[in-house]
């Protein structure tokens, strides 16, 4: 009876709360390391130094030249709770700063031996000793320190072995505190940081002008730099810095690409998203840009206070930045395809013409949007030449079998050479793929389908696809309701794209039409029409791409001199060769590589 009656619900003791608690904020010397760097990059600080023993297990410390604080504050500053960036529930609204729970402090001090100095002016300053949890009572003295603050915590965990076997090696540890370090030394490029490892320097970012510098001084080595665009994008209520590496800085994984909102690194997979969708077409399939969005926001339109460290913010209309960040990715790689980058920015890579009042930049019209336009329609006869070719490399087509691309090539801005240097010449075909062409001093090596791949699809991107009806509509079943509400939403946009859908009561639909020439069977025609589901915004370029990988000359098919050498000054004249999915359409040597090669130089 007594078993039955008694509470089992206790009121744990303040301390034991205290060091629960705390591993919200702090579970391995990292979260202190973007704590304190929080509170110095608060306290305006332009110089902040980071040094750790063991990982920062034994000894973490952060060193500013900032505002510094008095006796009195120091006093508070480590209670759960005190802080000096909110009064009230309304100041979150409102609130710019990085820290503004007063968190951090007391989670150090219940875990950890908590030590600051600190002086506001360098003439009197303080020194407060307080932890882990109540081991320590907590003192303040005396102490001579110029301006600014220390922050040092040792021993983390030392009271709490359970969590303490949950921490990784040392070096590891290290790492993600160096890692720490660089996402905050990202957002603040006007600010110097150091690293310091057992003893020794192993980083120092000192202070830039522009997010650009930082991302290549922190992130990228030798001349890598040189291929960042640092792109500014305006909206309604919120501003975004775009810091992205051209197709040379391509990357196997995802790790150098970061987001950040008000200064903080936040986790935010559709933002990540909108710069792979903004720069489709640059890189090659498994490879991923390299970049940083910088997201500037009215703090009343996000909510920051969701996530314990603050990793996590809930956008009021996250669609409208995810839509600004891939159209401005788009023009800009756009642009820089068909003209140049040299038209369109200065020598700090900014654009010339500013954002004005959340309105998107107007590009100027180049060269690239007429040869888009007209080269497409030049080359219209050539392209939609019916396939034929010999089943064998390098051979010549079966008599009686016209070739692929036949007729005049007609260039939209004269014959490649006639400025008074020589024409591109055939010299012949390498590997059944590969077209040989001399052109001034220089040999290209051309990629037959890539080019092909290229030309298709900026016709398909200028003018509408022409579709036919099938003789009899192709049945399909969906296997998910996301499949249904994905034809029915976008019903109109694939019919834009020559495809036509009917049906959908219990799953069951009907392809009623298809692009013209569309040469693949029926599941792998379901199969790729469903893949569309992913492309939001992208749709087009999406099936463009699609469209021309399928369309395009292959490996091995023929092409008579005369229609190889059409294709090749078709390509030659391209900005920025590249196939749809960011390959590239040729290499090339100079006559000084060749010498070179067989050393004769």
């Amino acid at each position: 009876m007594d078993t039955l009656t008694k509470s089992r619900i206790q009121i744990l003791p303040p301390e034991e709360a205290r060091k629960i608690a705390a591993g919200e904020v702090v579970n391995r010397p990292a979260a202190l390391v973007r704590e304190f760097i929080d509170n110095a990059l608060d306290a305006g600080s332009t110089l902040v130094e980071l040094v750790i023993d063991e990982g920062g297990i034994r000894r973490t410390e952060v060193i500013d030249n900032g505002g510094g604080m008095t006796r009195e504050d120091l006093e508070l500053c480590w209670y759960t709770h005190a802080t000096s960036k909110i009064r009230s529930l309304d100041d979150l609204n409102t609130s710019e700063t990085l820290g503004f729970r007063g968190e951090a402090l007391a989670a150090a001090a219940a875990v950890t031996r908590l030590e600051i100095l600190t002086s506001i002016d360098g003439r009197e300053a303080w020194e407060l000793v307080v932890g882990p949890g109540n081991t320590t009572p907590p003192r303040i003295t005396q102490t001579r320190r110029a301006q600014g603050t220390n922050v040092r915590t040792l021993g983390l965990f030392d009271t709490i072995p359970a969590r303490k076997r949950f921490l990784k090696r040392a070096g590891s540890e290290a790492n993600l505190c160096r890692q720490a370090l660089i996402d905050k030394a990202l957002a603040f490029y006007g600010v110097s940081f150091r690293f310091i490892q057992d003893g020794k320097l192993k980083l120092f970012l000192p202070a830039v002008t522009s997010r650009k510098e930082r991302f290549a001084q922190a992130l990228l080595t030798g001349t890598e730099g040189l291929f960042l665009y640092e792109i500014p994008i305006g909206g309604s209520g919120f501003s975004v810095t775009v810091v992205a590496g051209g197709p040379e800085l391509y990357r196997t994984d995802r790790r150098q690409q970061y987001v950040f909102a008000n200064g903080r690194r936040i986790q935010d997979y559709s933002l990540l998203q909108a710069l792979e969708y903004g720069l489709q077409g640059w890189f090659p399939n498994g490879t991923h840009p390299i970049g940083g969005i910088y997201v500037s926001i009215d703090p009343a339109l996000a909510d920051f206070n969701i996530h314990p460290a603050k990793q996590e913010v809930r956008f009021v209309d996250a669609g409208a930045i995810h839509h600004a960040i891939t159209q401005a990715l788009r023009d800009f790689s756009r642009h820089r395809n068909m003209a140049g980058t040299e038209k369109f920015f200065d020598g700090e890579n900014k654009l010339w013409d500013e954002l004005d009042e959340g309105k998107k930049t107007d590009y100027p019209p180049g060269e690239g949007d007429a040869f888009s336009r007209s080269s497409a329609l030049a080359l219209e006869a050539l392209l939609e030449t019916p396939r034929s070719f010999a089943p064998l490399p390098g051979r010549s087509p079966p008599e009686g079998e016209p070739p692929l691309f036949t007729g005049e090539y007609a260039p939209p801005y004269g014959e490649l050479g006639s400025d008074g240097e020589p024409a591109p010449r055939l010299l012949g075909r390498a590997f059944g793929l590969f077209l040989l062409v001399e052109w001034k001093d220089r040999l290209f090596i051309i990629d037959q389908h890539a080019a092909h791949e290229r030309l298709l699809y900026n016709r398909f991107m200028a003018e509408a696809i022409p579709k036919q009806e099938l003789l009899v509509p192709l049945p399909f079943t969906t296997e998910s309701e996301e499949d249904d509400r994905f034809l029915s939403r976008r019903r109109e946009d694939l019919a834009k794209l020559g495809i036509i859908i009917t049906g959908g009561e219990a799953g069951l639909w009907y392809i009623e039409a298809l692009p013209v020439n569309w040469r693949l069977g029926d599941a792998e025609t379901v199969k790729e029409i469903l893949k569309l589901k992913t492309a939001g915004e992208d749709m087009t370029e999406r099936w463009a791409a699609t469209l021309t990988c399928h369309g395009a000359i292959k490996d091995g098919d023929y092409l008579d001199d005369t229609a190889a050498l059409a294709l090749a000054k078709a390509v030659l004249k391209l900005p920025l060769p590249r196939c749809p999915h960011g390959r590239p359409i040729w290499t090339e040597l100079s006559r000084e590589d060749l010498f070179r090669a067989v050393r004769r130089l």
